[in-house]
């Protein structure tokens, strides 16, 4: 037995090493492009339209908000949605709106949703109000400065590319334990799976918090009508946008994702509910995630060192993934999206990931899905449906 464990613990080191050196060579990769382009000028300014989905007024939303009426671009208009006109950030959108007159403003509410993924909706309400064929969503939580539009919709300089999506840092706001470590998965885990996966086989996804289509794109999928059944619309959208053809592409404008859970269990709850949907969106690449883990297979092996009276190489298996996962924080997190946290709070990276690899595990437990006060249940391909409704409406 402990010499099975030593063999597992060996084969997982040896696929997590890969994986992490795979991490830095598409990180150089990655910064060597990004450095070269950012020697052309970010003239490229066709007129967009930018979607802002809102639920509730969470902290920081006025001064996440405010950006978006500060931007330097010639030509945009601001439309956010929300389930109920009273809503508390829309009163917020509506202060901001009058303060920065010039901005061109709609304001929308859905009522009760008819689809699964309420964000969706909102989402097509505003897509179908745009006036602009270039389409960009950000999240509520995330601040953006005045370069932000240009640099977004850069990529659509390149007439192929039909959608793109922005890498973001993790900012802990409360400074909790648990929302540290969720800041460092975002910045590093995440940030580590799209790069890998840009250079093995080019992107076929986008990320939610910040992201942009070209409209005429979006019709021709059948439009966010088409996503509203999912979890991971985000995913599914530069899915079916890889699908029909068209380029997925990665902006090279780091956002900042602001992290406004207060609670080590709230953060964990979070995390574990996004586990799932990743595991019914793309089951395959979910289950091959436990290949990218090392502390748990460090100390693995060192509990087989024990078991076989070679404690010294026990040790030496489980320090080398620690050193490994603190220098995969630096080097990913610090240098991709200058995250000041990867690299001050590189040492904890490794609780980070051995908590991911428990969050994987539990991911497998359930197929409940915890989403703005409701429990949804996620289905074979990343739909979802309320428990006893099967595929009705919300």
């Amino acid at each position: 037995m402990a010499y099975f464990l030593l063999f597992l613990s060996t084969a997982g080191i040896l696929t997590s090493t890969i994986f992490t050196m795979m991490a830095f060579v598409a990180t150089w990769k990655y910064m060597t492009a990004r450095s070269s382009r950012r020697r052309q000028a970010l003239d490229f300014t066709p007129p967009v339209s930018i979607l802002k989905p809102l639920h509730g007024s969470p902290a920081h939303l006025e001064e996440c908000l405010e950006g978006y009426f500060k931007l330097d671009y010639p030509e945009y208009e601001l439309i956010f949605c929300a389930r109920r006109e009273d809503d508390a950030g829309l009163a917020v959108a509506r202060n901001l709106a009058a303060r920065y007159p010039q901005i061109p403003v709609t304001i929308l509410h859905s009522g009760e949703p008819p689809w699964m993924n309420a964000r969706c909706y909102s989402m097509h309400l505003m897509a179908e109000a745009a006036r602009h064929d270039l389409l960009v969503a950000t999240d509520a939580d995330i601040p953006v400065g005045p370069e932000y539009l240009r640099a977004m919709v850069a990529p659509f300089r390149n007439s192929e590319v039909g959608a793109a999506f922005s890498l973001y840092r993790g900012i802990p706001i409360d400074g909790g334990f648990g929302e540290r470590l969720e800041a460092l998965g975002m910045s590093v885990e995440m940030t580590s799976g799209v790069l890998v996966a840009q250079m093995l086989e080019g992107v076929r996804f986008t990320l939610g918090p910040s992201s942009a289509v070209r409209k005429p794109t979006l019709q021709r999928l059948g439009g966010f009508e088409r996503l509203g059944g999912y979890a991971a619309d985000d995913y599914m959208l530069g899915h079916l946008v890889a699908e029909a053809g068209e380029t997925v592409a990665i902006s090279d404008l780091v956002v900042e994702h602001l992290i406004l859970r207060s609670g080590f269990w709230k953060s964990i709850e979070h995390q574990l509910s996004w586990m799932r949907s990743t595991r019914f969106s793309r089951p395959m690449g979910h289950l091959g995630t436990v290949l990218t883990f090392s502390v748990p297979f460090g100390l693995l092996g060192l509990i087989a060192g024990v078991l076989l009276g070679r404690s010294l190489l026990g040790l030496a298996l489980l320090v080398f993934t620690l050193l490994l996962k603190t220098a995969h924080s630096m080097i990913v997190g610090g240098l991709v999206v200058r995250s000041r946290l990867a690299v001050l709070l590189a040492f904890l990276y490794p609780l980070r990931d051995l908590i991911g690899f428990f969050l994987w595990a539990a991911s497998y437990l359930s197929n409940k899905l915890h989403w703005h006060g409701r429990v949804f249940e996620l289905e074979p391909g990343g739909t979802m449906h309320l428990p006893g409704k099967g595929g009705k409406a919300v």
